[in-house]
């Protein structure tokens, strides 16, 4: 036996159906330890979501624009910030920049980068690259056609308190509001 170390990766595949933006494969892969088995992948270009931060981040209680969007998969809505797919040869900040306009009518003076996340590492490689908005001034908002949404202006310390009670449960805007938060006030009371 060679003491030879394996290089895991995609030995075959196909695609099994594509939709727009997404695509399923079915692949033979060879794993971390030689063995080799199926594994399924749905191809995603990728992704990027933005906090709004309406006032200084700084500040005592910032205020920041949550979205209250209607979601088919989960049958009802949910808590989230503006995000969405990257578009052939977008940039993760054009794509945020792009979000949050469609989405809030707000256009920002500086898009912070944050972090990126995988969503579901499991079945997909979408990616997620996550920023923060400050300096907001108000222009149109231009959301397709299935995009229900409320927008809501909401203080940082109701966001955390939404967070610790379950109300919040998208794990985009979950990270992306404790990493711009800076952890504060989550574990406390």
């Amino acid at each position: 036996m060679s003491n030879r170390p394996v290089d895991p990766g995609r030995i075959s595949g196909a695609r099994q159906w594509q939709h727009r933006f997404l695509e399923a494969h079915v692949d033979q892969v060879r794993f971390p330890d030689g063995s080799e088995g199926e594994q399924v992948l749905i191809y995603h270009p990728g992704a990027a979501a933005v906090v709004p931060v309406l006032s200084d981040p700084r500040g005592p209680d910032p205020q920041i624009l949550l979205l209250k969007q209607y979601r088919y998969a989960i049958g009802g809505t949910l808590w989230e910030i503006p995000a969405g797919r990257l578009e052939p040869n977008e940039t993760p900040i054009a794509c945020a920049e792009r979000e949050l306009l469609e989405e809030t009518g707000c256009r920002c003076e500086t898009l912070t980068p944050l972090t990126s996340l995988w969503t579901t590492p499991g079945f997909t490689n979408e990616r997620i690259h996550l920023f923060m908005a400050t300096g907001l001034t108000q222009g149109a908002s231009a959301r397709e056609a299935d995009e229900f949404i409320e927008v809501v202006p909401t203080r940082l310390s109701e966001v955390l308190r939404m967070i610790r009670d379950g109300e919040i449960t998208d794990a985009k805007t979950l990270v992306a509001i404790l990493y711009m938060s800076g952890f504060t006030g989550v574990l406390e009371g």
